[in-house]
């Protein structure tokens, strides 16, 4: 009995440690995640592959109470509540399909690796193993995924010692030639130290100053140039005029984020400019739950939140190219990257408005999950954040 105790004890621990490392925001540390699905395997309970879950995914996200707090300037405990909320749907599934029973282990593994990869669980799909695709088999693109796949499916059988080692030789080697992916040609993004104030400091002083921040790139030779989530506030006809204006007598193209309202909330989107006018590029398709997306008021007959589209513009025109774009929260979960990947964009376009994360992590998790998503399918990345 004091051995079964102490071997629980030690697996539960090592899942929290393993949520530590693996999300550290260094993308080359990805698949360090890849020893959740063995613990869960050996768990000798249901109840320890609860609690090794929750372990998991608990220190993956241990962020969230710290930024949510910052988010609403209120104290730690609304984040963690919505920390505790966020967990339930990965250790729910986890549990449901844990099972004693070797044969078939992969295939419940499977099946949860697939549930928490879409809607509705994959709203809340944060540090999904797979993730490790692009640090293991880069440049494979859908090969690397499949096989990134059977990984995992070996990692929950008996033989998962083997699989591990084999795992283990692909990670030293990408380690060893490990090349971050390149910024396209004729592109910047721009980084931004605005904490709060940017989206919410509508002034007009506010946005001559992005105004001159992009003549500034567009001098150094950016024919495309990239502001963060939120950097244009609300776009409304007045803005669109004055950025318009301001492009004028340059050839740059402004892809900037911005929030246009309607009539049951607003919509987080990204939106292009040039000379010839401005107009909405990019819709977001998921919004942070709960902060941002709350479907629930229109539930009881309200209004406001944002919109999410799901499945809406996986990918966009912007010149000659298409981009992938991923706005913020999006970069964390499985499914807006893979479908945009189902259409072979030309690059990946991320930005975020990182302000209330100071102190934690999740910016440099964002960058490291888009650096692996972009290395597995040989994308380049064009990255923007503003913190």
């Amino acid at each position: 009995m004091r051995r079964d105790y102490i071997r629980s004890t030690l697996l539960i621990f090592t899942s929290i440690v393993i949520g530590v490392v693996g999300w550290s925001g260094h993308v080359l540390y990805l698949p360090v995640a890849l020893g959740f699905p063995v613990l869960w395997s050996i768990s000798q309970t249901r109840l320890i592959a609860a609690l090794v879950s929750a372990g998991y995914f608990l220190a993956a996200s241990r962020g969230l109470p710290q930024g949510v707090a910052a988010f609403y300037s209120s104290d730690i405990w609304p984040g963690l509540l919505l920390w505790l909320c966020a967990s339930l749907s990965f250790v729910a599934v986890h549990t449901v399909l844990w099972t004693k029973d070797s044969g078939v282990r992969p295939f419940r593994y499977l099946l949860a690796a697939i549930i928490m990869s879409i809607p509705p669980f994959g709203i809340t799909g944060w540090a999904h193993p797979v993730t490790a695709a692009g640090v293991l088999f880069p440049e494979r693109g859908w090969w690397g995924l499949g096989f990134m796949t059977a990984g995992l499916a070996g990692l929950v059988t008996r033989v998962w010692p083997a699989v591990a080692i084999a795992l283990t030789g692909f990670w030293l080697w990408s380690a060893a030639i490990w090349t971050d992916p390149k910024l396209p040609e004729d592109w910047r993004g721009v980084d931004l130290e605005l904490g709060a104030s940017l989206g919410r400091e509508a002034g007009l002083q506010r946005q001559r100053d992005m105004i001159a921040t992009v003549r500034g790139a567009a001098d150094d030779g950016a024919r495309f140039v990239v502001l963060p989530e939120s950097a244009l506030g609300f776009w409304t006809p007045t803005v669109a005029r004055l950025w318009t204006s301001a492009s004028g007598n340059t050839d740059a193209t402004v892809i900037a984020g911005a929030t246009v309202l309607n009539a049951t909330g607003y919509d987080n989107v990204l939106v292009a400019i040039d000379r010839n006018g401005g107009h909405i590029l990019y819709r977001e398709r998921m919004p942070v739950p709960g902060s941002m997306w709350q479907p629930w008021r229109s539930w009881f007959g309200g209004s406001g939140g944002a919109r999410a589209d799901f499945f809406a513009n996986p990918v966009v025109s912007i010149g000659a190219s298409r981009a992938a774009p991923l706005i913020c929260y999006e970069q964390l979960i499985v499914w807006p990257v893979l479908q945009s990947m189902l259409h072979d964009p030309d690059f990946i376009l991320a930005v975020g408005n990182g302000w209330w994360t100071e102190g934690t992590s999740i910016v440099s998790i964002q960058r490291a999950v888009t650096t692996a998503w972009a290395r597995l399918f040989s994308k380049p990345v064009v990255t923007a954040f503003n913190t």
